[in-house]
């Protein structure tokens, strides 16, 4: 059980006088010189600090109390992106701007604890890409208070979420090597979940298995892996036969079963099967990049740095894409991403789904003018949801080497 917050806050300590020569030995500029007078300095700040902090978490509860009182999201990716860049604008230093958002992360997901912990599903089992993403979603997003829930396939995924036995989904919608993941871009065609996040996360993979890995006979990964490694394989254990898996940790165990086999896995896949790495980085671009969503019942607010994705069934007409593409053109609104996927809906066996993303928020007047000017020129539109641009991608490969060797 919780505590509950007292009514009136303890006061804090007294502020030190303006010449910083107070009994703890300070200096001229404030600063106490000896080790006694910092440590002491250190204390009195730390109770500042947990003053302030319960201060806050009290505004947090009330905060809670009035999202359930209106049906709102706990999380709102635009509105904590807010608090963040507000506190880095703030700062003076010395702490840096990744120093605050760590900070920062974890105070609002102690706030979210006190309103309701999260749980995020993933493509499970554990120790896969799709778990590492949704660990980095929780630390960059919601912090530490996270409970992970693995899935056995994306359908699992949007389900869980949609049902709400979790909060958040977590799937990979693009590699920049093998391109888009069609297994959960196909998803979204008849869910009403939204993209509120995205995480784009450095693939990096390991040949794992018991070696030596020159004499491999199979080689077991999931698709995507075994075609991100497919030249590095083919230099190296040409006769090896690939055998596809359901995930990069099956894969592991897989190889951790097979003497005559290896498999491409994370090192913590390779740890958990009781098997060691053989070569790091096997990866055949050196910036493998997997563009992962966040997944919930809703999408944020405008923060003015946002991005926004739909998807839209166009007319069997000469120019009809161009005419609903050139809506976002003619605004000055910058493509960033297409993709095409079957319909499956029966009808026409060659009528395709298209998935756009663009800059902009659903909630700009310029923004809505598109997506009416849109729907206007296609025979069906859908926003899938919108989320607050970052550049960061999280992970750095490690150079191609063997295990051991320089």
């Amino acid at each position: 059980m919780r505590g509950v917050m007292p009514a009136v806050q303890p006061e804090l300590p007294a502020k030190r006088d303006a010449g910083g020569a107070d009994a703890s030995g300070g200096s001229p500029a404030g600063l106490p010189t000896t080790l006694e007078g910092i440590r002491r300095e250190i204390d009195a700040i730390d109770l500042e600090l947990i003053v302030l902090l319960n201060r806050r978490a009290s505004m947090s509860v009330q905060v809670a109390r009035v999202k359930r009182a209106n049906d709102a999201p706990t999380y709102q990716a635009g509105r904590e992106q807010e608090v963040i860049r507000n506190a880095q604008t703030a700062s003076a230093g010395p702490l840096t701007d990744n120093h605050i958002r760590a900070i920062w992360s974890e105070v609002l997901s102690a706030s979210r604890d006190l309103q309701r912990s999260h749980k995020i599903a993933y493509l499970g089992p554990a120790n896969t890409f799709s778990h590492r993403a949704a660990e980095v979603a929780a630390r960059v997003r919601f912090g530490t208070f996270v409970e992970y829930v693995p899935c056995r396939n994306f359908d699992e995924v949007f389900a869980m979420t949609e049902r709400g036995v979790v909060d958040y989904g977590v799937v990979p919608v693009e590699n920049s090597v093998e391109g888009s993941v069609g297994g959960s871009l196909d998803l979204f065609v008849a869910s009403p979940l939204q993209i509120c996040s995205e995480i784009r996360l450095q693939i990096t993979h390991h040949l794992v298995g018991h070696g030596p890995y020159d004499q491999a006979q199979r080689v077991y990964s999931h698709p995507q892996a075994l075609g991100q490694c497919r030249a590095w394989l083919a230099r190296n254990i040409p006769n090896a036969q690939a055998v596809e898996t359901s995930s990069t940790a099956s894969a592991a165990e897989r190889a951790a079963a097979d003497t005559d086999g290896v498999g491409i896995a994370t090192e913590e896949a390779a740890v958990q099967a009781g098997i060691p790495v053989l070569v790091r980085s096997i990866q055949d671009h050196a910036h493998n990049t997997t563009r992962f969503v966040v997944l919930g019942k809703s999408y944020g607010a405008p923060t003015g740095n946002d991005r926004t994705a739909i998807l839209f069934v166009t007319q069997h007409r000469p120019g009809a894409l161009h005419e609903v593409l050139r809506q976002l053109a003619e605004r000055g609104l910058n493509l960033t991403n297409i993709e095409s996927r079957p319909s499956r809906r029966g009808g026409d066996l060659w009528e395709y789904y298209f998935f756009v993303d663009f800059d902009g928020h659903p909630d700009d007047p310029i923004v809505q003018d598109a997506l009416e000017a849109m729907r206007q020129a296609s025979m069906t539109l859908k926003v899938l949801g919108s989320w607050p641009i970052e550049a960061r991608i999280d992970g750095t490969p490690l150079a191609v080497r063997p295990l051991g060797k320089p």
